[in-house]
């Protein structure tokens, strides 16, 4: 969401260190929706975080976020031609400066379906709220679309335990729409219909959701 002043201009190509999920911890941020102009000012005072749609300029940075992830096995490696088909799912939280902090996105999978992918932050910015205000956002953004479940694969149990997110089983679907959604030939939708082909994906992985 960008500020009145107007969104500032990613850094194309500047270095980016990552860490994952970061936690914000509990404030009295939590009590508000982000997106909404009361709560975005009140994060940004507390933290100095705001949150916009991406742009096609912020893919390299993007890229730079996950790349350690992806060498950790944490996130799976994605191409830069699917991050620039995705770029309407992608959010950016940026510093008062206007440099990026963080990035996260959000899936549809279903009707009332979404997940929560690729959430990183800068090194350094952890439990200074970027988690917090993205995954907020996201949540709006669920929202806005009608969405009603929000999943998540994480190894970040304790972070989405502290937004509302709930350790599931691995059937969440009714069989029809298990039987529409294994025609999709998404990797996330194959992680997590919890297909034998990308086990080896999600070992270690909980699968959690949220009910918005």
């Amino acid at each position: 969401m960008p500020r009145k002043r107007g969104a500032p201009k990613t850094k194309e190509g500047e270095p980016v260190s990552t860490l994952y999920a970061p936690d914000p911890g509990r404030n009295a941020a939590n009590s508000f929706v982000f997106g909404t102009r009361s709560a975005r000012r009140y994060c940004e005072g507390v933290t100095g975080i705001s949150v916009r749609r991406a742009r096609t300029s912020d893919i390299p940075v993007i890229l730079g976020l996950i790349e350690p992830l992806v060498q950790q096995r944490i996130l799976l490696g994605k191409e830069r031609v699917a991050l620039y088909e995705a770029v309407q799912e992608f959010r950016i939280a940026e510093d008062e400066a206007g440099d990026p902090v963080g990035c996260g996105a959000i899936h549809v999978f279903w009707e009332d379906l979404g997940e929560v992918r690729t959430l990183a932050a800068v090194d350094g910015w952890r439990g200074r709220g970027v988690g917090h205000a993205l995954l907020e956002r996201l949540e709006s953004d669920a929202r806005d679309l009608g969405l009603s479940r929000l999943f998540c694969l994480t190894f970040e149990t304790a972070f989405f335990a502290r937004h509302g997110f709930v350790e599931v089983p691995e059937r969440i679907v009714d069989p029809e729409t298990y039987a529409e959604l294994v025609r999709s030939p998404d990797e996330g939708v194959a992680e997590f219909l919890d297909l034998s082909r990308v086990k080896q994906n999600t070992l270690g992985n909980s699968r959690m959701l949220k009910h918005l």
